[in-house]
This record gives C-alpha cells, structure tokens and sequence, in this order.
C-alpha cells in the first residue's frame, strides 16, 4: 500500500510535492518504523498453552496419529486377512524384569485379539510394556496393532498412544523429554500452529501424562548408546509415566547389564509360532485356486517336521515373506520344502530376502505396465538406498539430508563452488537476452564476474551454521558473509560506479554489493542445508496479528531507504546538480519495495500446517515452494538497491527508467539473490543430489514417486515425513548384497555385520 501510494503522488505532483510529502511521511515513517519494529522483534513468545488449546492438541494428534497408522496397516496387510496368532506372555528371564516388579503369570495376550491387547496394556504395572524378542518375531507389529487397538477405543480421558522410532535418540544431545516433544512435533507438524495448539501443548501433555509414547527399536540405536538411551528413558521419564519400548532380546540383555531394567515395566516375549498357524493363515491369505498348494506344503512339513522351511515359517518376519512372494504369484510354496534348493535356514532366509523385491515388482508391472519401473531397476535403486543409509548410520530416508550422500554437497568448498557453478548457468541464460536488446557483449562477462560473490557468503554459511540465540550474534556473521560477497563482487563493479580514485571506487563497490548481500541474507538467511524442511503453506491464518507489525515493518525500511539514497546523492553531486529530493523520492519508492518483500518472506516462512500435513510429499511441496518464492523475493530485493544508484548516478528522475532499470538489473545480477535464497531452502539439495544419482544411474529421476511406488507395495514404511525400509533385515540385506568397494559401515550400527540387525 505505501508502495502504491507514493507512485501515485509521483505520477500526479511536482517533485517539489512530493519531497515535501516525503519529509513529512518519512518523519511519521521513522517513529513508526521504530515501533513497529520493537513490536516484531520484542513479541514475548507464550511458553504455555491453556486448556482449550491442550483439549485440542490431544485430540488432533488422536486424529492424524490413528489416521497415519490405519493407513500403514493396511499397506502391511496387517488385517488381510488377519494378524498372525502370536501369543505374548510375561518373560521369564533372570535379570530383565525390574526386581521391584511382581511377577503377574497371568498376563499374556494374543495380537490378533485387540481386546487382549488392551486388557494387557491396562493390566501392566504402571501401564509400562518392554516387548522384547528375537529378530523378525514381530515386535513393530505387536507396538502398531496395540497402538490401533488403543485408539480405536479411546475415550476423552485416555492418553493418546504415539510411535516413535527409538534410533534417532542421541542423550548426548538432549534428554528423553526434549527428544520426545521435538519427535512428536516433527512427525507431526500441524501442531506447530501456535494459534491454534499454543506453544508448549505437547510438553504438557508428556507432563500430565497423557502420551503413551510406543519407542520401537532400542536394538536400531549404536550400540556406543544403548545403554545411555535406556538410562536417560530411567533417569528422564517419570516413572509412573506410560510407555511401550520394544527391542531385541540379546541387545536389551546387554543394555541392562550395563544399566538397569525399564523402571516398572513389564517385559513380554514371544512364543514361537506353531507350523500349522502360520500354514493356516498363509492358505488364508491365497486366494482360493491357490489354496492346494500350501495344502501340498503343508503336507511335506508334516513328513519332515525338522526341515529348515519348518524352522523359518514360525519366525512372523519369514511368513510374512513367504506370503508376500507366493500367496499371490504363480511361484510353488511347495518348492519351500525342497531340501536340495535350501539345506538350512539361512539359504531358505536368504532366499525369501532375494525373492522379495523381484516378486512384488513383477506383480505391479503386470497390473500396470505404465507405472512400476522394472524389477531390475528398482532393485537396483533400492540397493543404492539400503546402502546409503546403512553407510550413514541410520534406519531413516529423510529426503532433505540426500546432499549428505553426495560429496559435492557436503564439503563447504564443494558446495560452494556447486552454487557458484549454477549462478554463472543463470547468468548465461538471463544475460544473453540483454545482448539480443543491444546491450555489449562483455556485460555478461562482468555479471559472471559478479557471480563470485557467491562463495564468501556459502563458506561463511558453512563455517558459522551453529544455531545462535542472540540476534547481534546473527547479525554480525551476517554482515561479515556480506562483507566478504561484497570484496568479491567489488572489481566487476568498479566501472560502473563514478570518482578517479580507484581505492575509493573499490570501497563504494564493496559497500554497495555488500550491503545488497547483506539484505538479502538478512531476509533469507544464511545459505546453509537447514536440519527441517519448511512445514506449511502461506495462508491468511493470524493475519490481524502479522498486518499491523508487516506495515510497521515496511514504513521503517521505507524511511531508512529514502534517507540512504538522498545522503548518497548528496555525496555524489557534491558541487554540482542537486539530487536530494528526486533521490529521496526514489528511495522511498524502493524502500517500500523492499520492506514489502521482507514482509512477503516472512508471511511465506510463517505458513500454517494442517492435519494432512505430516507426510513426505506435503513436507517436500512446503519447502519448495518457498524456495520459489523466497528465490524470486530475494533477487528482486538483491538488485533494487542497486537500480537506486545507477539511478542517482544517471540523473534519472523517472518512474519508467526506475522500472526499465530495475528490469535490466533483475536479468543482470538477480541470479545471484536467487541462488543465495535456494541455498537456505532444503528442496534445492535434495533436487541437486538427486540429479547426480539419477545421471549416474543410482536412482530414478522421479524418486518420490519411486518411493510412494515402493511404499504402495509394501517395501518401504512411511513414519511421519521419512521412509524406512520394511524391515531392518531387508535393509542389511540389499546392503550387503552388492557393496562396493569402500569403506565399511560404523561398526556400532545395527546391521553393520551379518546377522546383527534386528527386523521388526
């Protein structure tokens, strides 16, 4: 609206009016501003939320957390047609119970009954569950079956039971409780909208006790703190507080040894599946005309009741397998029982691991050709994921740390010399459309030259990328970022600005680019690979609070950029023509310009989430469309204050050469804004690594459709905006099938040797 405003008064007074009108409003502007200003940044932040807003965070995490699940478990087939029949009794081992725990024999459930499960949970001391068990017994479907089962009953006054993967905890960064809310909150993260949830509604939650919080996979953490992890779960957690925690038996063992037991919990194991129930349910799950052939299999097994395909079928993992690859192919189950095709376990095991992947790709290639990839190339692609995160350490696809594969991405080198690369590509496709409308040629090797400043501000970005508290702090790394764009970028603009004085020139030069810079970076931030991705999308939510500071904010840069370009006007024409209104007049134009634009980012920063917003392709269309918009906001708000110059310097005193310049400008220099405001986003790493490992063959050039393909059938899970693979088997295997040369994975990460992962 100021911006409005003051082109109108220019296309209908004098230039006497309107510096006149200038004078005044600037003095308005600047008190203004200063409050407005205040206003932003002085905002005390709400570090509680009522009652309301609590209610209301329970029951929309109830909401997205059974919605998320459900799905989930019909992608698992865990209902089709049933869950395996597997009976959870009390453990019976020395030494893994909590000694102040008294033994209740007659606790026990069966998962494919939810009133046993639920009966059970409730039964538990303290509502405490460990579910341990030997790989691929079925532990992540006991959690999710209970976590369904829990919701589908839930009445007001029950907590509300959330999934967390245990394996990104690391207490040596922050305590269970910290971990917990950042997790919830990230998983989920519509309630993030402090409006509407407030902003401290998930840790009153956990404080009240009204989180069941289900930590799948204490056997997925290192090894090197495993231990650590279950006593900060002892030492942080309220031991009246419940909780499901899940791991494999031999690493909770180990874990306890070293530690002690999950304070008043009850632990529960597995007992082995009986041959006849998981036949029983296999044949149930084949459709009809594929019912004799589990018949013949069945019918060998009874022959040789101690066959390795006897042993593998009542580990849940294995018959899970077994029905994924033969209940709805045209592959023989009764193959299984061939001794000379599988003489152990392991080769029947491996086998079911190899088959997999081949078996479900074939399957949706045949129902539609047009949208599965071939089973060779996913394989291939599923490979290249499996060993990446394995060489990486983790059990989690996050799309926005793909750079971290990349070499190219993670040095801060590298990376800077990958932007500076990509800023000249701009350049080369912008600047020849000035040369075609007449321009000389060698401008677009000065707007190369230009380029270069670039790389100060991604190293300083690199180097000095620890989150800081204090915003002088910010500021000042900001400026020396700046700072140094500005001493790069200085020579190729030496011979536009005027004086005889070259170290004179050079310090103006250096100012002038810096200060953009600094703007710029100001805006968006320092260009580093952020920890999230943005969540949300710009929206009118809160506006009656955001307009008022938005317009304080854009009066106060208005002000401050009328009085920088009369000042400069009067230093350059010093003694001869004056250009102190005209120029005050120009940088209060631009000035609203630009306070407009930093309005803009901030409006786009601060988008709203809804309930369907947890999931990966929401996550990855937030994140990029700001990168789009804060890309084309920054390079405008790059090359303004620079059009002003060129203008005080012209004489210029048009609206039409402001815009004609500002136009030229934007074609010129603007790839510089909007590489240094892509560098802050999380969507143009991803985008970069994934198009080196598509070139090179590693991955599809869709990937997120890959994905969700992958994810369909079955082969990947989804918890909240990651991926993981099935099962932590599956992903040692595709790893270890086809490594090449290098080095190892960490030698402390679950699955880093043979037979040391634990499927879930």
């Amino acid at each position: 609206m100021v911006a409005g405003g003051l082109m109108s008064l220019w296309a209908v007074w004098s230039p006497d009016q309107v510096s006149a009108a200038a004078s005044v409003l600037g003095t308005v502007a600047g008190l203004l501003g200063f409050l407005a200003i205040w206003a932003w940044r002085g905002t005390p932040r709400h570090h509680s939320a009522d009652t309301t807003q609590i209610a209301e965070t329970e029951r929309a995490l109830a909401r997205m957390v059974r919605r998320q699940w459900e799905d989930e478990g019909v992608l698992r087939q865990l209902f089709a047609p049933a869950p395996l029949p597997v009976v959870w009794a009390p453990s019976r081992r020395a030494g893994l119970v909590d000694r102040r725990m008294d033994a209740d024999t007659t606790l026990g459930c069966h998962a494919d009954d939810p009133d046993e499960l639920i009966a059970t949970f409730r039964r538990a001391t303290r509502r405490r569950l460990v579910v341990l068990g030997p790989a691929g017994s079925g532990k992540t479907t006991f959690s999710v079956l209970l976590l369904l089962a829990l919701l589908r009953t839930r009445t007001p006054e029950d907590p509300v039971p959330v999934l967390c993967p245990l394996a990104s905890f690391d207490p040596a960064r922050e305590n269970a409780r910290d971990w917990l809310q950042r997790r919830v909150t990230e998983d989920y993260p519509a309630l993030g909208d402090a409006q509407r949830y407030g902003t401290a509604s998930v840790v009153e939650l956990l404080t009240e006790h009204r989180l069941v919080p289900v930590l799948d996979g204490l056997d997925e953490v290192p090894s090197t703190r495993r231990t650590a992890v279950l006593e900060a779960l002892n030492e942080t957690l309220p031991t009246d507080a419940p909780l499901v925690l899940t791991c494999r038996t031999e690493a909770y063992a180990q874990a306890v040894r070293e530690s002690a037991p999950l304070a008043h919990a009850t632990v529960l194991e597995p007992a082995a599946l009986r041959i006849d129930e998981t036949l029983a349910a296999l044949r149930l799950a084949a459709a009809p005309e594929r019912r004799e052939a589990w018949d013949e299999l069945a019918g060998r097994l009874a022959r040789t009741p101690d066959s390795p395909a006897a042993a593998v079928l009542t580990s849940p993992l294995m018959a899970t397998l077994a029905r994924s690859v033969y209940a709805d192919s045209d592959r023989d189950p009764a193959e299984l029982a061939e001794p000379h095709r599988f003489p152990s376990a392991a080769a029947l095991e491996r086998h079911l691991l190899d088959a997999l992947v081949p078996t479900l790709y074939e399957r949706a290639r045949r129902q539609d050709p047009t949208r599965s990839p071939d089973p060779a190339d996913a394989l291939r692609h599923l490979t290249f994921l499996a060993q990446g995160l394995t060489g990486q350490g983790t059990f989690e696809l996050r799309w926005w740390k793909l750079h971290t594969w990349s070499p190219s991405l993670t040095g801060p080198w590298r990376r800077a010399l990958i932007w500076l690369a990509i800023t000249v590509a701009g350049h080369l496709v912008t600047n020849p459309v000035l040369v075609v409308l007449g321009a000389p040629w060698w401008v677009l090797a000065v707007s190369v030259a230009q380029a270069v400043a670039v790389v100060p501000v991604f190293l300083f970005g690199s180097w000095f990328s620890a989150p800081s508290t204090t915003m002088g702090r910010r500021t000042a790394v900001s400026a020396a970022a700046a700072l140094g764009g500005g001493l790069a970028a200085a020579p190729a603009m030496m011979p536009f600005l005027p004086g005889t004085n070259p170290g004179e020139t050079f310090l103006v030069g250096t100012a002038f680019a810096g200060a953009s810079l600094w703007l710029v970076v100001l805006a968006a931030g320092l260009p580093v690979p952020p920890d999230l991705p943005v969540r949300g999308r710009p929206g009118t939510a809160r506006w009656r609070r955001r307009l008022p500071r938005a317009l304080g904010s854009v009066l106060c840069v208005t002000l401050s950029s009328g009085l920088f370009f009369a000042s400069y006007a009067a230093y350059v024409h010093h003694g001869g023509q004056t250009r102190f209104p005209a120029s005050l007049r120009d940088g209060l134009v631009i000035g609203a310009v630009l306070g407009a634009g930093l309005a803009f980012l901030r409006w786009v920063r601060a988008g709203s989430v809804d309930d369907s917003g947890a999931g990966v392709e929401a996550t990855l269309r937030s994140d990029r469309l700001l990168a789009l918009l804060g890309g084309g906001a920054c390079a405008l708000l790059f090359v303004l204050p620079d059009a002003g110059v060129r203008m005080t310097i012209w004489f210029s005193s048009t609206l039409s050469d402001l815009v004609v310049v500002a136009a030229v400008r934007l074609i010129d220099t603007g790839p510089i804004g909007l590489v240094l405001a892509l560098g802050t986003c999380a969507w143009p790493y991803y985008t970069i690594a994934r198009l080196q490992f598509a070139v090179r063959g590693r991955l599809p050039w869709r990937l997120q459709a890959f994905l969700a393909d992958a994810h369909r059938l079955g082969i990947l899970r989804r918890v909240g905006p990651t991926y993981q693979f099935r099962h932590a088997r599956l992903q040692q295997h595709l790893a270890d099938s086809t490594r090449p040369p290098g080095p190892r994975p960490p030698a402390d990460l679950p699955g880093a040797r043979s037979g040391s992962a634990a499927p879930r």
